[in-house]
């Protein structure tokens, strides 16, 4: 009988902790979640550069020779115009066999080594925009052949990038405010906030510009402006 009656008190003290510990939990606090976009502009103050300079000849000996030759005549004159060597960087360095195909009968191909191609690409970053034409047109006139892409960056875009931060939360407060006066409730304090900030796009000449001889006038440059956006995604309490 002791034994049934203990049986019987585990079980109803087994039952009634989950109840307890159901009682225990707060309500769910009522929540809105929304999402806010802020962007803000400015001004570059630096380009990247990519530059390349391509040499063929019959051994691989040769056309890293002519190649070194161009591409150091190349940093020197960069140089010359205030880039400091911090701010000159190899980007990379090929060695390629071309080879000439020639159909067969059989249906088959014979290739044909007929020269090598040596390609080293410089890495830029020029300070003073106004330098970008001319930098351009001294490159390709000592030997650049390649290359031409342009990027306009800002070398410290946190503030920037703050401020559209702050357009963002304000967007998302201001659609938050909405969506609660729309449904008859008040805001509260806000209990989640996390942003993903997207950079600058880059803008780019083609490498075909560098394809025409060298004009007596730089290159024309236009830098314009850099667009930073930031999201937010904000979470409030409803009161």
């Amino acid at each position: 009988m002791n034994r049934r009656i203990m049986a019987l008190g585990l079980a109803a003290a087994a039952l009634a902790v989950p109840a307890m510990a159901s009682a225990a939990e707060p309500a769910v606090q009522p929540r809105i979640v929304v999402t806010g976009e802020g962007e803000a502009s400015v001004a570059p103050d630096m380009a990247l550069l990519s530059l390349s300079v391509m040499r063929e000849a019959a051994s691989a000996r040769e056309a890293l020779d002519a190649n070194n030759a161009a591409m150091t005549a190349v940093t020197e004159a960069i140089r010359l115009f205030g880039i400091a060597d911090r701010d000159l960087q190899t980007a990379g360095l090929q060695i390629m066999p071309r080879y000439d195909f020639t159909n067969k009968p059989d249906g088959s191909q014979e290739a044909k080594l007929v020269a090598y191609q040596v390609t080293n690409t410089l890495s830029v970053r020029v300070r003073d925009l106004v330098k970008t034409g001319e930098i351009l047109d001294k490159a390709v006139s000592l030997g650049v052949n390649q290359g031409g892409n342009i990027t306009f960056v800002n070398d410290d875009p946190s503030a920037i990038i703050t401020e559209a931060r702050r357009n963002a939360v304000a967007e998302a407060t201001a659609k938050a405010n909405t969506l609660a006066d729309a449904a008859g409730v008040k805001l509260g304090r806000v209990v989640e906030i996390s942003d993903q900030s997207f950079g600058a796009q880059p803008m780019s000449i083609a490498a075909k510009a560098f394809d025409r001889a060298p004009s007596p006038a730089p290159v024309p440059i236009e830098a314009g402006e850099n667009s930073y956006r930031v999201q937010v995604n904000m979470i409030f309490e409803l009161k």
